[in-house]
């Protein structure tokens, strides 16, 4: 009978949730975009708005099902610890009342609500705005149509029919400026703005409404990133049919993973749709801006706390220091003693520490990379023996960059010999030298590529490390083919994307890629130059203009137009 409770107990089912979309998202949106091809306009709007409101209705179900089983399944406060013996079975008890009322309240058929990557990054690309900018505009609901096409483009600048459209837009009678609204905009991100905006002005009131209503927002959002974080473990690089691992090692590379997930929380709240870099310091930077507003509103209470509040993260800044100072003196050393730091944010600053402590020894004794997303993490929370591989990485990153400078240097000098002397390079190649490396082979040569000194190798990566630059490609590529900076360097019907090797080696070097990802790159593309000096059996030393690597997209309603097929493409420039 007692076991037949404690089961009862263990498996007993939160209360029901509020029932799932009728339909998933991704039929929706597939069924949305049925309807814009044949031009069906009114089924594209019901449809797509469908889809985004379906996705948003799974999201916000899943965020609130996994934190309300975390808080009912949490060890009761104040009980005592259990018995050495016990503790494991203890431990998996909760975790199992946690699994169950997940199972209770999260979507019926997890794999019919499961989006695929491909999708969700089309959600992610604001593309159902795209789809119902023109719906919305050809049944002449012009102010929907102008919401729309301003909500995609904000998150995607570089578009250019967009950026036509919207200019239209503008010239219309009747379109007011209240029409261009972004309607994915981030709560906390629209109050932060507002609160610069009017900190600049110098109008202290308002922006503190808004900062702290922005804090607030921020706050929210967190919680929900890190609860979508406690997803299925992703395999990464592994094939999961030769995963192998046994109890503790499982929970830990799935546990590291989720740590690293909400650890990137940091960068997900501080990024603005369309650009490129995350706001630096985001969080910290909310005090920094409180504590001047609440001294030029005469708080020197509210001054002190913010102050405080900041140099949690940065002790040492000399400025932030002053200020303490001042806003001290000026209220009196007895009342500003016993005002501390917000300790919502000292409880944030060290649940945080702790994650990067963990993630750090992980990185240190497992090999898992970890890219730490703020800048005031103190230098002792990384293990010694990670510190001093860091800087020699750091310190060999440099080197490669001056020896790539230099050789650079060297590049422009023979170019400028070579043309001036015009020597016909057919002369030293003699196509079909030994390729060098076991397991490559040429799939084309010169003839079949129509043209002279042309060639394809295939197996020159692995899969491994072709999965370690796509990960590379997504953490640091920017929009361009990084030269000449054109968003679409060779048809307006695609956008570019990619990363050099200067530039992978510079991120590596100042910690935002891993370094061993940016090593990897210059060692390939090390290992092509050899390769093609020996197979073009050349007389004199090849050197590289220019590495690239690259993500080619194809513009969903130019592939429409244009008739092309190609989704996403990834090479090696």
């Amino acid at each position: 009978m007692a076991l037949a409770a404690l089961l009862l107990l263990l498996l007993a089912p939160c209360a029901a949730e509020p029932p799932e979309p009728a339909e998933a998202p991704d039929a929706l949106f597939a069924a949305g975009s049925e309807a814009y091809a044949r031009g069906d306009w009114p089924a594209v709007i019901l449809h797509m708005e469908r889809a985004l409101r379906a996705r948003g209705a799974l999201r916000s179900q899943l965020v609130r099902c996994r934190l309300r089983c975390a808080n009912s399944s949490a060890w009761p406060a104040g009980e005592p610890g259990p018995p050495p013996a016990l503790r494991d079975l203890l431990f998996f008890r909760q975790l199992l009342r946690r699994a169950a009322c997940l199972r209770a309240c999260a979507p019926g058929a997890p794999s019919r609500y499961l989006l695929s990557e491909e999708l969700e990054l089309e959600f992610r690309k604001r593309s159902p705005y795209n789809y119902l900018q023109v719906a919305y505009f050809k049944i002449h609901k012009i102010d929907k149509a102008v919401a729309a096409a301003h909500t995609f483009f904000v998150g995607n600048p570089d578009h250019v029919e967009m950026r036509q459209n919207l200019e239209y837009y503008q010239m219309m009678a009747g379109v007011k400026e209240s029409d261009f609204t972004d309607l994915e905009a981030k709560p906390h991100m629209l109050e932060f703005r507002l609160g610069v905006k009017f900190y600049t002005e110098e109008q202290p009131g308002p922006a503190v409404l808004h900062l702290e209503k922005a804090l607030e927002e921020y706050f929210v959002a967190d919680t929900e990133c890190r609860a979508l974080c406690e997803g299925p473990y992703d395999y990464e690089g592994y094939n999961y049919l030769e995963y192998s691992a046994d109890l503790v090692q499982a929970i830990t590379d799935h546990y590291v993973q989720v740590l690293s997930c909400r650890q990137s929380c940091v960068t997900e709240l501080a990024s603005q749709p369309g650009r490129d870099k995350p706001i630096e310091d985001f969080l910290p930077s909310h005090f920094n801006y409180l504590q001047f507003a609440y001294y030029n509103s005469g708080n020197y209470e509210k001054a002190i706390e913010c102050a405080k509040t900041y140099l949690l993260f940065f002790p040492n800044d000399e400025v932030m220091n002053q200020n303490l100072a001042y806003y001290t003196a000026v209220l009196g050393e007895r009342l500003a003693a016993p005002i501390g730091p917000q300790e919502n944010i000292q409880v944030y600053r060290q649940r945080s520490l702790l994650e990067k402590e963990l993630l750090f020894f992980s990185y240190d004794v497992f090999g898992i990379p970890f890219v730490d997303p703020d800048t005031w993490t103190p230098e002792d929370v990384i293990p010694k023996r990670l510190r001093e591989k860091q800087k020699v990485e750091r310190e060999t990153a440099a080197r490669i960059s001056e020896e790539i400078g230099n050789l650079m240097k060297e590049i422009e000098t023979l170019v400028e010999e070579k043309t001036k002397e015009s020597v016909d390079m057919s002369v030293f190649v003699r196509e079909g030298g030994p390729l060098l490396y076991d397991g490559l082979s040429v799939t084309m040569n010169s003839r079949l590529l129509n043209g002279s000194q042309r060639v394809v190798v295939d197996g020159v990566i692995s899969e491994e490390e072709c999965l370690e630059l796509q990960k590379l490609t997504n953490a640091a590529a920017s929009a361009g083919d990084g030269y000449r900076g054109k968003t679409s360097p060779h048809t307006p019907s695609e956008t570019f994307y990619g990363v050099t090797v200067y530039k992978a080696l510079k991120l590596g070097q100042e910690g935002k890629v891993p370094m061993p990802s940016a090593r990897l790159y210059y060692n390939v593309t090390e290992k092509v130059r050899r390769v093609m000096e020996s197979y073009f059996r050349l007389d004199t030393p090849l050197y590289f203009s220019y590495s690239h690597l690259v993500c080619r997209t194809a513009i969903e309603d130019q592939r429409i137009v244009r008739g092309e097929s190609h989704g996403v493409r990834a090479a090696l420039l």
